[in-house]
């Protein structure tokens, strides 16, 4: 994204030609077999390269000159976005005849984008032809249906925030992985933004990250990420109303001793076998960058939380060897294949019951697992959905007397506290020990260790909303079945996973689709190798909103159907 020699110039300007008025009839051919125009003045181009010939490159117009290529066809007044120092074009999107229908013009865009995003911008507008309109869409531009004729070429308007591409770059990050390959970079600026995972969350692009609009939170259904769809226990909510303002502003205990007393009595461990945390993730990063190093083996579930496989890969950068849980089977986890693949490796993570699909290893099959598996390899149980499977199913007390077994547990789902950040490891005092001392002081706030503390002490609050979640969650299955989606895979968490039926668009149109109309749904279909295009996970939540998912989707679903009707007739 450099300024460009005057030989590049010369050269991308004769591709222009080539492409724009000998081959698409766009321009006059002209004796200097050379495009350009006024814009070049202050334009930035990136080029691709095989040696040194040129075979492709695409050009960004900056902000800041009061000057796009739309005002050539669009008056400013016309457009639903407004013209401003965060706005950038995409335009001249050209790849050579050889290299067409590759991977060649995705790239010259992601590089665009990559570029516009290091700049901050805001919003990214384009005119794509009509016949590649794909590529832009794959991106996640979206069609305004502005048709504009240019010559013999007709194109159509585009745009889409960069905070709204960003969020769909992260959920392709695999693939965007598998284009790279092969390919040297040799922009300013790194290929991926620096590393991080994506976890759903787009909801709050509709309520604002400000927080001055947070009223809008009634007019959205965060179903995109598996937060309770219950309020806390009555004590967590008139504790932390009773005493707030000294809550926010008073230290907390600086090791969590409260906290961790009140885990160890609820749970039948002791305090020293409990390390507290500012949710699982804190605790994940902490353990795994202290015991692993790049030359270690992981054995991962496939699919699995995507935390996992983010931190092992690409912060970590060990070995993940995955196990892959076939569709045909409901995703459940062959147990003999699991203590065959372990051998050799130095970790084995077990999200249980595993996130997307909700499928749950019962407790005694998992201990038998364990004691055929080598001491020397440590196990990672990830529980944090665990209560909703029942009473007396998480394998704490096994985590204590086993050498080798460390369960991780989030209070965020089950205690309805995502928002607090409350969580812990347990397991025996050796496994600990060299934890400890690098876990930073007051690690948990003080309005958390609070909640989770009140939260323990009502049980039987608890226990009648997982029962309801059961409820509410069988509801939600059989009226997805109303709606045709027939393939569910059985779930013992607050969330269903399923896959829409091959002639139904796939989860990332219908989860773009769902947010426009304020009801928010998970496309993971990047989560696992098995999964495919059209695998779509739903939070379940309060019995209003999921009728409300259900109406929504249903209306996506017939719309799209109705419009691939439209096309049929007309082809």
């Amino acid at each position: 994204a450099r300024d460009l020699r005057p030989e590049d110039r010369a050269e991308i300007y004769q591709m222009r030609h080539e492409v724009y008025a000998r081959e698409l009839g766009q321009h006059k051919m002209n004796g200097r077999q050379s495009l350009s125009d006024p814009l070049d003045a202050f334009n930035r181009y990136i080029t691709a390269r095989i040696g040194d010939r040129l075979f492709g490159f695409i050009s960004i117009t900056p902000p800041g000159f009061n000057q796009y290529s739309i005002d050539k066809y669009l008056p400013r007044g016309v457009l639903p976005f407004d013209v401003n120092d965060g706005l950038y074009e995409m335009r001249i999107l050209t790849v050579d005849k050889t290299l067409r229908g590759g991977r060649l013009a995705t790239l010259l865009m992601y590089a665009a984008f990559r570029w516009i995003e290091d700049q901050n911008g805001k919003r990214i507008v384009a005119i794509g032809r009509k016949d590649i309109l794909s590529i832009y869409q794959k991106l996640g531009l979206e069609h305004l249906h502005h048709t504009i004729k240019a010559g013999a070429v007709r194109y159509e308007l585009l745009t889409a925030t960069v905070v709204e591409l960003r969020s769909l770059v992260e959920h392709k990050h695999g693939i965007l992985s598998n284009l790279s390959r092969g390919v040297s970079w040799e922009l300013d600026i790194p290929y991926f933004k620096p590393a991080c995972c994506f976890h759903g969350g787009a909801f709050f692009n509709a309520i604002g990250v400000r927080f001055d609009t947070l009223e809008r939170k009634h007019s959205i259904i965060n179903a995109d990420v598996l937060d309770a769809w219950f309020p806390p226990a009555p004590g967590v909510i008139k504790t932390l109303g009773d005493h707030l303002p000294w809550l926010l502003n008073t230290s907390p205990p600086t090791a969590s001793e409260g906290m961790l007393e009140a885990i160890a009595r609820v749970r039948g461990v002791d305090p020293a076998n409990v390390l507290p945390g500012a949710g699982s993730s804190d605790l994940i990063y902490l353990s795994f960058l202290h015991w692993l190093q790049s030359d270690a083996t992981v054995l991962l579930l496939d699919p699995t939380y995507g935390e996992y496989t983010h931190i092992l890969e690409n912060v970590v950068g060990c070995t993940v060897q995955k196990l892959t849980l076939r569709r045909s089977d409901h995703y459940a986890v062959d147990l003999d294949e699991l203590v065959h693949t372990a051998a050799g490796c130095d970790l084995i993570v077990l999200v249980n019951p595993n996130s997307p699909t909700g499928q749950h290893i019962p407790c005694r099959d998992l201990e038998e697992v364990i004691s055929r598996i080598s001491s020397s390899i440590r196990i990672w149980i990830d529980e944090t959905y665990v209560e909703y499977v029942g009473a007396d199913t998480s394998l704490e007390r096994l985590a204590v007397r086993s050498p080798n077994v460390v369960v991780c547990k989030s209070m965020s789902k089950v205690y309805a506290l995502s928002g607090v950040r409350a969580a812990y490891l347990c397991a025996c005092r050796q496994l600990l020990s060299d934890l400890i001392p690098l876990s930073p002081p007051w690690a948990v706030s003080l309005p958390a260790q609070v909640a989770a503390v009140r939260a323990l002490q009502d049980p039987g609050y608890y226990a009648e909303r997982y029962w309801e979640t059961h409820c509410l969650r069988a509801a939600l299955v059989n009226d997805l079945r109303a709606i045709g989606i027939n393939e569910i895979v059985p779930s013992v968490a607050n969330f269903v996973m399923c896959h829409l039926a091959w002639e139904n668009p796939d989860a990332a149109s219908v989860v773009k689709e769902c947010a426009k109309r304020g009801v928010f749904l998970r496309d993971v279909s990047s989560m696992g190798s098995e999964l495919g295009p059209r695998a779509l996970r739903i939070a379940v939540k309060d019995e209003r909103s999921n009728h409300a998912i259900i109406r929504t989707l249903a209306d996506v679903i017939h719309r799209f159907h109705k419009c691939s009707d439209y096309r049929s007739r007309q082809v």
